[in-house]
């Protein structure tokens, strides 16, 4: 579906640019730089201004006979008012159309040839066909045939090229372009005498540059199209009753030249494709309109987002710098689910007991096959426990984890993650504030070698930890990640501990506790270090899971949006943050990167350069300030820009295969990230293993 979506919006992107942006707004009379004409043959030359190409013949007006004829149209504002002003006067004129104009006007190629004037064309964007290449040549005409049509409901043989003039005129590139159109059955119509309309001399001098000098007959170059067509409507006031009374007569091309027969009806199919064509024309046009709206919208969005973010960051510096109150030392307990993590849990134990508070550890296996829980019961680490069961999920192992722990205030930690000495004394201090029930802390990447692992420690330095920070602001936080997280017993209980019904339990329970009445918060100074996904794939997959999983958890607490307190907080702000940034605007993403490749072949390349140099400045000013509040060396910065073009487009992807598997009501697997084993027990300076602070009834408990 996406795939068709793109090639979709891709195709009717490059149908408008090649209609609307190769279209050469020239005037047809503007003088032209003289070319070689060696090839012209001298019958043509200094023959009529109707032309068989194929055959080399000319053909003449009848004497006392003027065909006018007005180019570059249809236009909605003054093809109307000629056709009013010949109708008045009981005049037949011939039009030569452009087809990207019939296209935008089909009812008024439909006025034309239902007043009894004649139809021809004039090229597809109104190109030169002599300096065009011969497959352009044929798609331009091709093109407007089915358009007019499409429009009509006929089709004409006559073509007359842009910027042509009289025979006399003709050069060899010219003659080439009149030599192939008539091969494929056209007949050109170049001029007698120009009015120079295109000017706009005034109304007397277009008259007398159309007036006729002798009694030969005239075919004479007028406009309806191109610019302000005042001064033609005026000069056919003037001109078509001078020259009937002077015994001239007026008249369309083919009967000028006696011609047989100018038009015929078009075959149905020839008719089906023009509709259609008409029909993507003007669609595409809709996109391209309503795509620029949602692409300014969706910058000004992204450039407000990005000062809220900044400027939260800046409030919440200076609002963390006064304590939550008198400093928390209860013991906490530290909840382990683990299911086959033998490549990290030992360096996730050993770090969790040598925190600097006081904790018990409780690792729950979740049936590992691996040998996980022999491994951590061989540590004989103090202060730990392992919970053996069968295998139901990591919401079940945490919540028999729950229901083990001896203590009020509990972290959540993933058996990938490593915790810094002072992590979990870190995170319980919001607990000083009584209505604090979560608090998330700071995950950091371990494994940032390569370029995938660089990217990701720019995602949870720049993205995640900004944003967690507008969060807390706004105390609507939306997840307390499982690698790194504190929670109150009573807050889990009244909730009824962690569900499994979404993939993602973290971003679930958290929206849960906002809505219950509890404040969650972020303590950037609790720093745990988690494993990255080191491969495209397994990134896929973990990302994949995290978006579907938040989608599931927006859709189950989307009755937030219309509660009030903490909830209301948690829906009008969090979910509403979430729909714009984590959904609609990734949506858009794909929309970008084409519409981006659209500028740069039609528009100004240039200034979409510059746009996204601009988009790239401010992402890597954020980050530098996000580096600096993190302690983080921007270094891994220089990769940022390789970032739009592999890790941006990879989450945008997964975004929207997220949003099409929710939409089409499948469901999804939990799905285990593997394991890498590039975490490191923390090590005192002496190399040994700092024993972990246990409280003596912790040790009687035990």
């Amino acid at each position: 579906m996406l795939t068709t979506l793109v090639l979709t919006l891709s195709a009717a992107l490059l149908l408008q640019g090649y209609t609307q942006h190769l279209f050469d707004t020239r005037p047809d009379g503007i003088p032209r730089e003289r070319r070689a004409a060696t090839s012209v043959p001298a019958q043509v030359s200094s023959g009529g201004p109707v032309i068989d190409g194929a055959a080399a013949r000319t053909a003449t007006p009848a004497d006392r006979t003027i065909a006018l004829t007005f180019d570059d149209g249809p236009d909605p504002v003054w093809t109307p008012k000629i056709l009013d002003v010949l109708r008045r006067h009981d005049v037949r004129a011939t039009f030569f159309t452009v087809g990207n104009r019939v296209a935008e006007n089909p009812g008024l190629a439909r006025r034309i040839v239902e007043d009894g004037h004649q139809i021809g064309l004039h090229s597809f964007t109104h190109t030169d066909l002599g300096s065009a290449s011969r497959w352009r040549r044929s798609l331009e005409l091709r093109q407007t045939q089915l358009v007019v049509a499409g429009a009509t409901g006929v089709t004409t043989p006559l073509l007359r090229p842009p910027y042509s003039s009289s025979s006399a005129a003709l050069t060899d590139a010219d003659w080439d372009a009149v030599r192939q159109a008539g091969q494929d059955g056209y007949l050109t119509v170049l001029t007698t005498r120009d009015s120079e309309d295109w000017r706009r001399p005034g109304a007397g001098q277009i008259v007398a540059n159309a007036t006729p000098k002798g009694s030969g007959g005239e075919i004479v170059l007028l406009h309806d199209a191109g610019g302000d067509r005042a001064q033609t409507v005026a000069a056919l006031e003037q001109l078509v009753p001078r020259l009937k009374a002077g015994g001239w007569r007026f008249t369309t091309v083919g009967q000028a030249v006696s011609l047989p027969r100018t038009t015929q009806p078009a075959a149905t199919s020839d008719r089906l494709q023009g509709l259609a064509l008409i029909t993507a024309i003007r669609g595409g046009d809709a996109v391209l309109e309503a795509l620029s709206w949602l692409l300014w919208g969706a910058g000004a969005v992204s450039l407000l987002r990005a000062v809220a973010v900044v400027v939260a960051a800046r409030r919440h510096v200076r609002m963390r710098r006064r304590p939550w109150g008198a400093p928390v030392t209860a013991p906490v307990s530290v909840i382990v689910p683990a299911y086959n993590e033998s490549a990290g849990i030992e360096a996730a134990v050993r770090s969790l007991v040598a925190s600097d508070h006081p904790v018990e550890v409780i690792v729950v296996d979740d049936g590992s096959t691996d040998g996980t829980a022999d491994l951590v019961e061989a540590l004989r680490l103090p202060g730990v426990r392992v919970i053996r069961q069968q295998n139901a999920g990591k919401p079940a192992a945490l919540n028999t984890g729950i229901a083990a722990a001896s203590y009020d205030l509990l972290v959540m930690v993933d058996g990938d993650t490593v915790f810094e000495p002072d992590a979990v004394r870190m995170i319980v201090q919001p607990f000083a504030h009584r209505r604090v029930g979560a608090v998330s802390g700071n995950a950091k990447v371990v494994n940032r070698g390569g370029l995938l692992g660089r990217w990701q420690h720019i995602e949870y330095v720049v993205g995640f930890n900004l944003d967690r920070r507008l969060f807390d602001l706004a105390e609507c936080m939306p997840t307390v990640p499982g690698a790194v997280g504190a929670f109150r017993r009573e807050a889990l209980l009244r909730v009824g501990g962690v569900s499994g019904t979404t993939l993602a339990e973290d971003t679930d329970l958290t929206m849960a506790l906002c809505r219950d009445g509890w404040r969650v918060v972020y303590e950037e100074r609790a720093k745990a270090w988690t494993e990255a996904p080191a491969t495209l794939g397994a990134l896929w997959k973990q990302r994949y899971r995290w978006c579907y999983g938040t989608l599931q958890a927006m859709w189950k607490h989307r009755g937030a949006l219309t509660q009030r307190g903490q909830a209301g907080k948690l829906g009008r702000r969090g979910l509403v943050y979430l729909l714009t940034f984590q959904v609609l605007l990734p949506l858009l993403a794909p929309v970008v990167d084409i519409f981006a490749v659209y500028g740069l072949v039609f528009l100004d390349p240039v200034r979409i350069l510059g746009l996204w140099t601009a988009f790239l400045v401010l992402q890597v000013l954020m980050g530098l300030y996000a580096f600096h509040l993190d302690d983080e060396r921007p270094g891994p910065l220089w990769s940022l820009p390789l970032q739009q073009f592999v890790h941006r487009q990879l989450m945008y992807l997964v975004v929207i295969q997220s949003v099409f598997t929710a939409v089409a009501g499948s469901r999804l697997r939990w799905q285990r990230m593997e394991r890498y084993g590039s975490l490191r027990m923390p090590v005192d300076p002496a190399g040994q293993v700092p024993p972990a602070r246990v409280e003596p009834h912790q040790e009687a408990h035990r």
